[in-house]
């Protein structure tokens, strides 16, 4: 299949007079509003076209899904946050014909985090793209390709990558405190009920089911295939929340890109009901010097996540009950640490606390870098290589389950797990035409 052609998506010229005159209208003055388009207006998506409308430095001039039922409540909201209205369109290529947008939200399902950010940079727009940023492995190494070839800023929605806790926490464990860390767990438990089966329908009326599916197989519309539970849409209901701890994980020990090996234990163990992303994961990787474990699952209901009223105060979470835990294990000493605010605690190795730190969630903060880094052209917290060596462990993890549980290793140089094809063809996908993601972006 050939790959998508820009031109069969973008009205006029994107190059470099192009980039030059967007660069020139950001450079004008300091109280330019940077004009956004949002693509994708679930919970999340909603949530992020909300908050940057009610900037007074960015202006939301576009919603989109191509479930248009969502578009009227979301407008309304829109237009309470930022004083003006915003247009509403089904097909996120009218968002990438305005030469005026600067900046597309991408909060769709995963299967369009790849292509709908390729296209945006190749459009010329930035990118805030929800986590875990890609669907599979070919798809991060070439939204990283398409964004260093056009120039264009990319921030991954692992916004504790932006609060000031984590930055020190890093700096504690660097500090030599706890020792020579050699193993990091990483906790993701969760309760997720099952899915009653229904049958077939005709898609409602309203909702464009052949764009929503995009590079996906076009399968018959079912009101009960969660899009999270199946491989055609996700990464998984595991890695789509476990993506923020082991991004910390990966921030905190020194950011280390692709593990040496992988080797996943676990399956779909309890919530059978015709899912094909496991309930159950047991994740170990190995670096040279450190041991990284997941621990997931969809059934545990003893286990919590933070609540909100402590996240945002000088609380800790109950730490060996927390859901969404790391735990660092040093020589010297052993350390918790919570995301989106759940904050920190050392101890030494006779467990003397010897340091803590309440927490506080930086969505704020990471919005403010990205528009920051939409001025500057540095690079954001959660840049692009982060989320495509943090969202490769979900990939090489997949893999690992795909051939049955096997341990695995890894060439970082070739992007491949040698001498194993039947592994590597999960870290790709089939792509349904016009849809497809080419070797050259």
């Amino acid at each position: 299949m050939k790959s998508i052609k820009r031109r069969d998506f973008i009205k006029g010229t994107i190059g470099a007079a192009a980039t030059s005159t967007l660069y020139a209208r950001k450079s004008s003055g300091a109280n330019d509003k940077i004009i956004i388009g949002a693509m994708g207006l679930g919970g999340r998506g909603r949530y992020l076209a909300q908050a940057f409308a009610a900037r007074a430095d960015a202006e939301v001039a576009y919603i989109c899904d191509p479930d248009s039922r969502r578009l009227p409540a979301a407008a309304k909201a829109i237009e309470q946050a930022q004083g003006k209205p915003a247009k509403q369109v089904q097909d996120f290529r009218r968002i990438l014909d305005d030469k005026n947008v600067d900046v597309l939200i991408n909060a769709t399902p995963d299967h369009w985090h790849g292509l709908g950010s390729i296209m945006a940079c190749q459009a010329g727009k930035d990118v805030y793209v929800e986590k875990p940023m890609s669907h599979n492995l070919f798809e991060g190494t070439q939204m990283m390709a398409a964004a260093r070839k056009y120039q264009r800023v990319i921030q991954v929605g692992m916004q504790t990558r932006s609060a000031s806790y984590m930055h020190h926490v890093k700096d504690h464990i660097s500090s030599g405190k706890l020792g020579d860390v050699h193993m990091v767990r990483v906790y993701n438990m969760m309760r997720h009920g099952l899915v009653k089966a229904r049958p077939d329908q005709a898609a409602p009326e309203g909702f464009n089911y052949d764009l929503w599916t995009g590079p996906a197989a076009l399968l018959p519309y079912n009101p009960s295939r969660r899009w999270l539970n199946y491989r055609q849409y996700s990464c998984g209901p595991i890695p789509g929340d476990a993506i923020h701890q082991l991004d910390l994980a990966r921030f905190i020990t020194g950011d280390a890109p692709y593990p040496n090996t992988v080797s996943h234990a676990g399956g779909i163990k309890v919530l059978k009901d015709g899912r094909d992303c496991p309930d159950t994961q047991i994740v170990t990787y190995e670096y040279d010097k450190l041991t990284l474990l997941l621990q997931a699952s969809l059934w545990t209901g003893y286990m919590k996540k933070t609540p909100q009223s402590v996240r945002n105060s000088d609380q800790f979470p109950d730490f060996p009950f927390s859901s969404t835990k790391i735990e660092v294990l040093g020589t010297k000493g052993f350390l918790y640490v919570g995301r989106h605010g759940g904050g920190w605690i050392a101890y030494d190795a006779e467990g003397k606390k010897i340091g803590e730190e309440y927490g506080r969630q930086a969505d704020q903060e990471h919005q403010d870098n990205f528009i920051a880094c939409v001025r500057t052209r540095k690079q954001p917290q959660a840049d692009v290589a982060q989320g495509h060596y943090s969202a490769a462990l979900c990939h090489l993890a997949e893999a690992s389950y795909r051939v049955g549980n096997r341990k695995l290793s890894f060439d970082a140089t070739t992007g491949t797990f040698p001498g194993t094809p039947e592994a590597n063809q999960y870290l790709r996908r089939s792509y349904r035409s016009p849809w497809v993601i080419g070797e050259r972006v």
